[in-house]
């Protein structure tokens, strides 16, 4: 696998699409990140990370509406890819439909959302976008 963050937000659509209540991805450092950062948003309802095997999985609760049975996230776009990085500055930070969304930075300090990384002033590689 030559992008596993692509292969992560690729999991999440598809379980989104097919309407489970819960997806299962292999476990990495940046995955755990996003996914704290997915729940901190309200993205998605809960998350448990499990440690089996060298790896490790991450078990993530998709949070739906109980009307209508809508999904919180509507669309994940993977913006930087391993062919063609995309890094900003914190002066030309992404604004995500004008502030709705979020996009997901990997910065010096650490993984966070755009508005963070403004904050912070600090710039990185824009990993995605979620709304």
């Amino acid at each position: 696998m030559t992008d596993p963050i692509a292969d992560y937000l690729t999991r999440l659509r598809n379980a989104i699409s097919a309407n489970h209540r819960t997806v299962e991805v292999p476990a990495s450092n940046l995955k755990k990140e996003i996914t704290k950062i997915l729940f901190e948003k309200g993205y998605i309802l809960n998350y448990k990370f499990v440690s089996d095997g060298p790896q490790g999985t991450i078990k993530i609760a998709l949070k739906y509406d109980s009307v209508n049975k809508v999904n919180a996230i509507k669309k994940l776009i993977r913006v930087s890819s391993p062919g063609m990085r995309k890094y900003t500055g914190y002066k030309d930070m992404p604004r995500v439909i004008n502030g709705l969304g979020i996009a997901i930075i990997s910065t010096s300090r650490g993984v966070m959302t755009n508005k963070e990384a403004s904050d912070l002033k600090v710039g990185g590689e824009v990993l995605c976008y979620v709304y």
